[in-house]
């Protein structure tokens, strides 16, 4: 018996103690989208457990903001965050002192926070978006302007797809950022007849390469609808767990090793295992601040998905 199967014994014996749900993130190990209850986006996740009924305990195995994201639309839960060492270094590039000096600059201007942010900085926020719905969610203001935060890359892709005049912070994901032209044109050059899909948080020079851009839950729809036999994909590489076991027919090439985040790959099955038994690493987030952030992203909710 591997230590894997030992360790989700154990698991699956804590998560019915603690009437717990286990969430993992896309782009967690391999072996922890395998234990978990539900995979999926960040928001997604979130939701999911807002509406199971049956637990008392959401463990999310992610980054920070996505237990914050838990926290504000589940406040009757207990949310662990197993790494609480667990960051996200784009979130991490504006802060709510930031965000409250840009809002200076543009009187009225209405802010459009991705979900990669904190719960600090969605409550300043008007609404909030996710990678899949920004676009829908930019055109569905009012105002013909709109300032965007953090990610540049998203920003610039969204503006794209709008004819409201957009600004937007300075911030990336690291990660996405890594991926060079170069190493897309050299893959689809050792891999002909293959497409290209990525992630809006690409480069605006990767994305330009690109068959198909969109989420991680996009790009799950993409790979069983598409033709191609091989498929390039522009993401951290944890999503690939997920791609192989639902498309067994197909091949999935990451075109740069860089393709990694360090803060996903932090949780282990151990991790898990060792906050569910002592019920530690509690996220939480203050009450005023998760009326405002809550609100952010209702307004989101209430927009058609766009995907």
């Amino acid at each position: 018996m591997t230590d894997n199967v030992v360790l989700k014994r154990e698991l699956k014996a804590l998560l019915k103690v603690r009437k717990a749900i286990m969430l993992s993130h896309n782009y967690q190990r391999d072996e922890v989208q395998e234990a978990a209850d539900v995979t999926g986006d960040s928001l997604a996740l979130s939701q999911a457990a807002a509406m199971d009924a049956k637990s008392d305990v959401i463990v999310f195995c992610g980054v920070r903001f996505m237990a914050e994201s838990a926290a504000i639309l589940s406040p009757q839960k207990t949310v662990i965050l197993p790494r609480m060492d667990a960051g996200c270094p784009m979130a991490d590039m504006i802060t709510p002192e930031d965000l409250i000096k840009e809002k200076e600059k543009r009187p009225g201007v209405p802010v459009v926070a991705y979900v990669n942010t904190s719960a600090a900085v969605k409550a300043l926020s008007d609404i909030c978006c996710t990678s899949a719905n920004a676009a829908a969610v930019v055109n569905s203001l009012s105002s013909d302007r709109v300032y965007m935060i953090p990610d540049k890359n998203l920003s610039h892709f969204v503006s794209l797809s709008t004819k409201k005049k957009m600004e937007w912070w300075e911030g990336h994901c690291p990660t996405h950022e890594r991926l060079k032209p170069s190493e897309v044109v050299k893959a689809k050059g050792d891999n002909p007849g293959a497409v290209f899909v990525c992630h809006p948080e690409c480069s605006p020079e990767v994305i330009k390469l690109a068959d198909h851009v969109c989420s991680t839950s996009g790009m799950y729809k993409f790979a069983k609808t598409t033709q191609a036999k091989t498929v390039i994909v522009g993401t951290e590489m944890g999503i690939l767990y997920k791609l192989k076991k639902e498309n067994p027919d197909k091949n999935f090439i990451l075109p740069s090793k860089s393709l990694i985040c360090p803060n996903m790959k932090l949780t282990t099955l151990e991790d898990v295992i060792e906050s569910l038994k002592d019920m530690k690493n509690v996220v939480r987030v203050d009450d005023a601040v998760r009326v405002k952030a809550k609100e952010a992203l209702d307004k989101m909710l209430r927009v058609p998905r766009d995907y």
